[in-house]
């Protein structure tokens, strides 16, 4: 009976250990809590809030103005919190803050949560920088060309706009002017007239003109939808006026989009268009070889090709399908970059999945231009003025997608194009696809040539 006691004590006592160990490990890894977008924000303060953690005692709050956490708003370094949420207080309105959170159990401390931006309402004394922006590309240790989307009316000498694109602007895209239902009227004959007023107008004014596109699938001309003849004609007639346009454009036109968005966005397939339908899965592949056939022939030896697509950063799927296209192209030698279209939200991509998706490109050796930049600041319809708070959130997007930029490789940097000039002429606020028709402020000048905030904040990114 005694062995027996004595063996039940032994075995409680190795159970209690065990028990006790694993309170430790788990004292030990305190998972990384989540942090949320905030609550309440208002000109002096806003709610942080975050995620439960098992076994937490409390939470270290963290409160900067600096994204890297350099330096800490006063009584908010490490301030021990034992809510899921804090109201913090005594801000100052229009400003960018940051918070980040850490669990906390005795002496044992979680790892940082992600870091969360918050911009208080309010406006801020601070003017806006009036700094040319080419001026201030053109000093950073890789300039790159700072682009324009632009329509031909627009570029009467002595207008606003040409004023604007003289002084700010170092390379310029046909918002749709150069696209095929513009210029082609039928097999092999052409209207060059509004495309060449663009060409010679950034030629005459040493601005880069970005050719804008090829090939898309919402810009086939009449007569070309309705080709009755064969399939293999077909391809014959795209390929003579991919030939045709480079040709009359050669050395005056620098880079290319030669075939835009052609990958679907649902599943990652090919976006079934005419072009798919009548020339095959090899389509892509075969409009860049005659681009790059013609410049050739054409004497063109640094045309630049770029595949241009969107919303590569969000849609995974859509992503991997853009880069196995690039693959193939590259194995024939055909592409020189990648267009980022990013008509992005003041919400999304998030800064981390922009830099995935550009750097997959970066790896594979490829220029990139982020090619239609936009920030949209009301993609739910739930203000009807442009407030605030959405003006300093966006500055901040357009500060973090620039910073992003400037920070590539010299190699792999071509142009970081705006799509368009003014909010009331951007196509966003009109667009039917986008289930967003309504206000919206997504560029860097207002309706009277202003610059806005997200112009300082493009400067900023390039410190």
């Amino acid at each position: 009976m005694k062995i027996k006691f004595l063996l039940v004590l032994t075995s409680l006592f190795f159970f209690m250990s065990a028990c006790s160990k694993d309170d430790n490990e788990v004292a030990d890894n305190l998972e990384t809590p989540v942090a949320n977008a905030p609550k309440d924000v208002n000109d002096g303060g806003f709610k942080a809030k975050w995620n439960y953690v098992s076994n937490s005692k409390s939470y270290l709050l963290d409160v900067s103005t600096i994204e890297s956490f350099a330096t800490f708003v006063p009584n908010y370094n490490s301030k021990e919190v034992t809510d899921l949420n804090e109201v913090v207080v005594g801000l100052k309105g229009g400003t960018q803050y940051y918070y980040r959170v850490r669990a906390k159990s005795e002496t044992q401390i979680s790892d940082y949560s992600n870091v969360i931006s918050v911009v208080t309402t309010g406006s801020s004394t601070i003017p806006e920088d009036p700094t040319f922006l080419k001026v201030k590309a053109n000093k950073v240790a890789n300039p790159f060309f700072v682009g324009m989307a632009i329509k031909a009316s627009q570029l009467t000498t002595g207008s606003p706009y040409d004023l604007i694109l003289k002084n700010e602007f170092s390379s310029i895209s046909a918002e749709y002017e150069m696209k095929m239902d513009q210029i082609s009227t039928s097999s092999g004959v052409y209207n060059w007239t509004t495309a060449d007023k663009i060409v010679a107008y950034g030629n005459a004014n040493g601005i880069n003109v970005h050719g804008h596109a090829l090939v898309w699938h919402n810009s086939v001309p009449k007569w070309l939808t309705d080709f009755a003849g064969t399939d293999t004609e077909f391809a014959a007639e795209v390929k003579k006026y991919i030939t045709d346009v480079v040709t009359h454009y050669a050395g005056k036109v620098k880079s290319w989009d030669v075939v835009n968005e052609a990958v679907d966005d649902n599943g990652g397939n090919m976006r079934n268009t005419l072009f798919l339908k009548r020339m095959g899965p090899n389509y892509v592949k075969d409009c860049f070889q005659w681009a790059r056939n013609a410049a050739n022939t054409a004497g063109d030896k640094n045309l630049l090709l770029f595949y241009n697509d969107y919303a590569t950063s969000t849609n995974i799927a859509k992503q991997d399908k853009v880069f196995s296209i690039v693959d193939d192209l590259k194995a024939s030698n055909v592409i020189d970059g990648l267009g980022f279209q990013m008509h992005n939200t003041y919400l999304s991509p998030t800064k981390t999945q922009i830099e995935t998706d550009l750097n997959r490109a970066v790896a594979k050796g490829l220029k990139i231009h982020v090619s239609e930049l936009d920030i949209q600041v009301n993609q739910f319809n739930d203000i009807s003025t442009f407030t605030n708070e959405r003006r300093l959130a966006q500055k901040e997007k357009y500060k973090e997608m620039v910073k992003i930029y400037n920070a590539l490789p010299a190699a792999n940097k071509y142009a970081l194009t705006v799509w368009g000039m003014k909010d009331n002429e951007s196509w966003i606020p009109y667009s039917t696809d986008l289930n967003h028709v309504g206000n919206d402020w997504p560029l860097l000048y207002d309706s009277n040539f202003t610059i806005k905030s997200s112009h300082t904040g493009f400067l900023e990114g390039l410190d």
